[in-house]
């Protein structure tokens, strides 16, 4: 899934990075590399945090909803790409069936998207945001 990040700079001081969607989740850095690898480890430790509070992990909003929020005006936005089934606990072994044409096709974008590693992950990301979708 893809979280919208805002960096902001005062003058010459560090970067400053929020997470909006992560309530509680922001980072810094001297330069804009350090900024955003830093912010992507705050992510990481944010979300495992409250798997293991067993808090429901939020999904993120569309870049445009944030934008207009005045507490982010002036900001950079970045889009940190976050595998959200790792922090969903073990991992179940299933056996499905899907039409051959539809496998195909997730095949297929699977290659040619490096946004997912497997099948797998591309059925669980598009499941979620199915389900978020709902909500």
């Amino acid at each position: 899934m893809l979280y919208p990040v805002v960096i902001h700079q005062e003058g010459d001081s560090a970067y400053g990075v929020i997470v909006p969607d992560l309530p509680g989740c922001f980072s810094a850095g001297d330069t804009l590399e350090e900024a955003i690898g830093n912010v992507t480890e705050a992510m990481d430790l944010h979300l495992e945090s409250m798997m293991e509070d067993g808090d429901e992990i939020p999904h993120a909003r569309k870049l445009d909803e944030l934008t207009s929020d005045e507490e982010y005006t002036g900001g950079i936005w970045f889009m940190i790409e976050v595998d959200l089934t790792k922090y969903m606990g073990q991992v179940d072994r299933l056996n499905i069936t899907l039409p051959h044409l539809l496998v195909t096709k997730i095949d297929k974008a699977v290659s040619e998207n490096k946004l997912f590693k497997s099948r797998s992950q591309f059925l669980a990301e598009a499941s979620l945001r199915l389900l978020s979708a709902s909500h």
